[in-house]
């Protein structure tokens, strides 16, 4: 037997290992290789033990994408469609994962390390696996290639505002007034599209918070990793199959609020827990932060306004309450397989009292950044000083 492969009755008798003595891979392997007579090497035993913690807790074929420093997302579209995006876009692997039962059987293991069922009956779920890798994933007759597998890194650490500029994600003069805005406790939302680095920026302003703040995070899936000395994270919990024992984002939000928190943050408005999030910061709780699917700062209102409404607000009292409570939208966008900084937006009301996100500044991701004057003087006002040209 190779360092790699992994022998069928091994592979059970580590299985029985561990589930009937909570012992570690590792040490399960050694033992199991020691009673069935092999003999390894120390490199090929190390070897092995990764391989079965991969097949046993982690991603199977998949696990060595995932640990590559770069690898944000694998996507799995059939045995022969694999992908993965290092930060540069979607890129295409020589990898094959054997057969259609293969690609599905190894979907239903995966859902199964994250505590959810995945069959003809549930054909589709979310999950988290143990290393807090987050997995999606849809069986055939939805995905006709046997299954589709996504599954989105969880990062080890958080990018600090410094190394965000270095990398080219926002301009450095737009730096100072970001520490500005953490420091004077604005209320604020990251927008953008899918993949465009909110969560990124989310947990690099996070990090800029006092290290005497409490900050409580609030999501469907476990996230956000700030590099902050006091972070508590809370996060969504499905119900079970009666349909009992569900918490869903609002009543989190809710539990926040007494949970002494000097920031709330959510890490994303996806629904009716958008009312909470705006009252709790119409109530005194300055600083807060959350993010939201939007194409540009300009359609941030009509995003509010559906979500809200999902909660029985009428648009009146959405712009009233988002114009109270919130102060600035920080517009991300994915171009070129780039993710940047592309508008910084100011939020209140026009003279029909609607609500608006007037841009005071945009960057395409390469050239001179672009203001609009009064707005950014405005803006200036309220949360410098710093570079307000």
């Amino acid at each position: 037997m190779t360092a790699g492969a992994l022998d069928p009755a091994l592979l059970d008798d580590v299985r029985a290992r561990i589930a009937s003595g909570g012992a570690e891979p590792s040490d399960a392997v050694r033992d199991a290789v020691r009673d069935s007579g092999l003999v390894l090497g120390s490199a090929a035993l190390d070897a092995l033990a990764r391989t079965t913690r991969a097949e046993l807790l982690g991603a199977g074929p998949l696990q060595h994408l995932l640990e590559e420093p770069e690898v944000t997302d694998v996507l799995v579209n059939g045995p022969d469609g694999v992908w993965l995006d290092r930060g540069r876009g979607l890129e295409r692997i020589g990898m094959s994962l054997g057969t259609t039962a293969d690609v599905r059987a190894l979907a239903v293991r995966l859902a199964a390390i994250g505590g959810q069922r995945l069959d003809d009956a549930q054909p589709s779920v979310d999950a988290r696996l143990p290393d807090g890798t987050r997995l999606h994933a849809v069986l055939a007759p939805l995905a006709p290639a046997g299954a589709a597998i996504s599954l989105r890194v969880l990062r080890a650490r958080a990018f600090s505002l410094d190394e965000l500029v270095a990398s080219g994600a926002l301009p450095d003069d737009w730096a100072g007034l970001l520490r500005a805005l953490v420091e004077r406790r604005a209320n604020i939302v990251v927008s953008g599209g899918t993949g465009s680095g909110k969560t990124t920026l989310l947990a690099a302003l996070l990090s800029l918070a006092g290290e005497d703040e409490r900050i409580v995070t609030v999501e469907e899936a476990r996230e956000l990793v700030p590099d902050h000395p006091h972070v508590v994270s809370l996060a969504t919990r499905r119900a079970n199959i009666e349909g009992a024992g569900g918490i869903d984002l609002a009543g989190l939000v809710r539990d926040a609020l007494r949970m002494r928190p000097d920031r709330i943050v959510l890490g994303e408005c996806r629904g009716a827990e958008v009312r909470e999030v705006l009252l709790a910061m119409n109530t005194g709780h300055d600083g807060g932060l959350a993010t939201l699917h939007a194409n540009a700062v300009a359609v941030v209102p009509a995003r509010l306004e559906a979500l809200a409404a999902l909660a029985g607000m009428p648009r009146e009292a959405v712009a009233a309450q988002a114009a109270g409570a919130l102060d600035v939208v920080l517009h991300l966008r994915r171009e070129r397989g780039v993710r940047f900084l592309a508008e910084i937006g100011v939020v209140g009301r026009d003279e029909r009292g609607e609500l608006v996100v007037r841009p005071a500044a945009w960057w395409d991701g390469r050239g001179a950044v672009e203001l609009d004057p009064p707005v950014w003087r405005e803006l200036a006002g309220r949360f410098g000083p710093w570079c307000a040209s």
